[in-house]
């Protein structure tokens, strides 16, 4: 087990956002459906990206990695598997757009993952296909794993949950176009993570698929044949929100390249947030920068932006005064519990936090204390973590630094830059 040991200082300089995840995931995705050889630029390579490339493989591709990126292209005739395995991990986004991927086919496919992703929604997903046609089977006694299912899918008209996760939304998305006849998804619930949606229809249409969206759900024509974009991965704003609040909570100033405004991305929101917070954000095309100055509480609605809690925990535990984290009840499935273990993490630097049903009312401190603190092994309470260790007494030391490789692989090497005294043991 890693441990990072971080001694407080401001975070200074400019820094290239790494690409995205999330688009990285659905770059994949849509050239492995475009059935042509096609190229993924400057994707991001990390543990989550590395399963759905794989996973598109077990699927038929085949994916050659280089210097700038990943060659798909389609299998050799003959040379599709007749059973399937695909391991996803951790990953959830892999996890929901391979269910629908792997229905389009008539092959037996099991979907099997480790950690906490098998207690990770799965059900209206699954519920949807079989409407469509397809034979699914979750013999895990109500958990998400192991996943057995097996195609093909048909278009057609399809009810949906969107109430626990955005990724049931773009799994059918991304699949539908593809068969016949043409469908409808009707949405039910309070949708949450609308921005990843909109991300999964700036894909597609990237990608010259069409789908209309309404207020009660989408239309997608059947038939369709994917064009998969060929242009690089754009940088990830749900990094660079890190980069962003080290500046924030030491008094710094950080400048990140590489911010595609015209790609929707949650994350994008911790810059109003930390206008809020009493930060400077200078936004200049694809390069952003925030300079720290007094942190203020704040209250923050974070259902469309989930991946943001544990680093606005981190910001509130700072900020002298009371702050509100509400919404976001999907948090609670993620990699960790991530309200609990925001909570967590805000009462070790030093401040008073009282849970409630509704989200987290934090009282922070100006005395923040330093960290010893380990079991964070999901790498955005662990990223949360190390920005918090900028404005601490003295240095921190944080274990399970590994996790960071999820999502951001050279996020310690990044923060050194930034001036911060990192050393990884």
């Amino acid at each position: 087990m890693s441990v990072a040991r971080i001694v407080p200082g401001p975070a200074l300089g400019r820094a290239a956002a790494p690409p995205s995840k999330s688009y990285t995931h659905r770059f994949l995705v849509a050239a492995h459906l475009s059935g042509r050889p096609c190229r993924v630029v400057e994707p991001l390579l990390s543990d989550d990206t590395l399963r759905t490339a794989r996973a598109i493989g077990a699927l038929g591709s085949r994916v050659r990695r280089d210097r700038r990126g990943w060659t798909v292209a389609p299998a050799a005739t003959g040379r599709r598997s007749r059973r399937r395995r695909i391991d996803c991990g951790e990953s959830g986004t892999t996890l929901r757009l391979l269910t629908a991927l792997a229905s389009l086919d008539g092959a037996p496919t099991s979907l099997v993952g480790r950690g906490r992703l098998d207690r990770r929604p799965i059900v209206p997903l699954t519920d949807a296909l079989a409407e469509l046609g397809a034979s699914v089977a979750l013999p895990g006694n109500g958990r998400s794993l192991p996943l057995r299912l097996r195609g093909p899918i048909h278009g057609g008209a399809t009810r949906l949950r969107v109430d626990e996760s955005s990724q049931f939304t773009s799994a059918l998305l991304f699949a539908l176009p593809t068969v016949r006849p043409d469908s409808t998804i009707a949405t039910v619930g309070a949708p949450v993570s609308e921005p990843y949606v909109r991300a999964s229809l700036a894909v597609l249409r990237r990608s010259g698929v069409r789908v209309a969206a309404g207020r009660a759900g989408y239309r997608v024509p059947g038939g369709q044949r994917y064009r998969a974009p060929v242009v690089p991965v754009p940088g990830d704003a749900s990094s660079a929100a890190y980069l962003w609040a080290a500046a924030a909570v030491s008094g710094g100033d950080v400048t990140v390249d590489g911010i595609d405004p015209s790609w929707p991305q949650a994350d994008l929101a911790v810059l109003e947030l930390l206008e809020r917070y009493g930060s400077e954000v200078e936004r200049r095309g694809r390069r952003i920068a925030v300079r720290g100055a007094r942190r203020r509480p704040f209250r923050v609605t974070l259902t469309q932006a989930p991946d943001l809690y544990p680093l606005a925990g981190v910001l509130a535990a700072l900020a002298p005064g009371p702050s509100q984290l509400l919404g976001a009840a999907q948090v609670a499935a993620k990699e960790s519990d991530r309200k609990v273990e925001t909570a967590r993490l805000a009462r070790a630097l030093g401040a008073k936090v009282d849970a409630r049903p509704g989200g987290l009312v934090i009282h922070g401190t100006d005395r923040p204390r330093a960290l010893r603190a380990g079991g964070f092994s999901d790498h955005r309470l662990v990223m949360s973590a190390a920005v918090a260790a900028l404005a601490g007494p003295g240095a921190s030391e944080i274990a399970d630094a590994g996790a960071v490789g999820k999502s951001f692989p050279g996020f310690f090497e990044v923060l050194a830059g930034l001036g911060p005294e990192v050393r990884l043991r």
